[in-house]
């Protein structure tokens, strides 16, 4: 590094990493968290692919190995985005400046990401909504009223509330009340992915209904999982926000992250909703 870059970090100037110092130190980038991350996206497409590869009578693989390569690669992907961004907006908190504007923008540009994340989901049900408009059903369907479906239910129900709860203890500057609640949100969602794969593991274990299993399961499989994947992330943006108010962050008028990760929670919340009648109830009709 010259000495005109030293003196420019040294006053502040535009040279700065954005996230402060990372490791391993001899690199030079912002931060290598975003590898992790794409690597475990990486290996969660190879998992697919294994599993894939994996089926049938002329399978040239394992049949376990898809699924624990999957899981390997979410693990990974889930955290590589804990590293990310607790490294760029936790590290160096108390030391940033912040105004009512700043917030505002998070704000906005949350809400411009949940537009777009309502319409990749919207695709899919219109897909599903070609599906339903055919001949039905569209080959033999598998059993989706399992006892699964309304614990997981309830679970992402009563997560809104849990986290409603959360935000108001802290608006009233009652810390403790606030990561209560908050440490209660991720054990729902962690409980509600857990359900998920439990289902899925039924699903395709002991009954063969997988994402290649017609129409149908193409359509389940991309909402469902969609959605699967959206709460797994939640639950750890809810853990990075759960460590932050540990550690004494956050304040009533200094929660521009507990409001927009609120805004994603409840999306995903109603989403689920949506899924329940539109797919799990829709499809058991004639």
């Amino acid at each position: 590094m010259d000495g005109s870059r030293e003196t420019a970090i040294e006053d502040g100037g535009g040279y700065g990493l954005p996230a402060g110092e990372d490791f391993p130190r001899p690199l030079e980038e912002a931060s290598w968290w975003p590898f992790v991350a794409a690597g475990g996206a990486a290996t969660f497409y190879l998992g697919v692919g294994l599993f894939l590869i994996g089926r049938g009578p002329d399978a040239i693989v394992p049949t376990i190995a898809g699924p624990i390569v999957i899981l390997g690669g979410v693990f990974g992907l889930l955290a590589g985005a804990f590293g990310w961004l607790y490294h760029g907006f936790i590290a160096d908190y108390w030391s940033r400046r912040t105004n009512e504007q700043g917030s505002r923008s998070m704000e906005f540009a949350m809400v411009l990401f949940l537009i777009s994340d309502i319409a990749t989901f919207s695709a899919g049900f219109v897909y599903y909504a070609f599906i339903r408009a055919g001949a039905w059903p569209p080959g033999e369907l598998p059993e989706l009223l399992s006892w699964v479906l309304p614990i997981n239910t309830v679970l992402l129900g009563v997560s809104s509330i849990t986290l409603h709860l959360a935000h108001t203890g802290l608006a009233e500057g009652d810390r403790e009340r606030f990561t209560r609640w908050l440490g209660a949100t991720i054990v729902l969602g962690a409980l509600f992915v857990a359900g998920q794969a439990y289902e899925y593991y039924e699903l395709i274990v002991e009954e063969g209904f997988s994402f290649v299993s017609g129409v149908f399961g193409s359509a389940f499989y991309g909402l469902t999982g969609l959605h699967g994947l959206h709460v797994a992330f939640g639950v750890v943006l809810l853990g990075i926000v759960f460590l932050r108010g540990r550690v004494g962050q956050y304040a009533p008028e200094r929660d521009a992250s507990v409001v927009t990760v609120s805004m994603y929670w409840h999306l995903v919340d109603g989403v689920w909703f949506i899924i329940v009648i539109a797919m799990y109830l829709s499809a058991t009709l004639e």
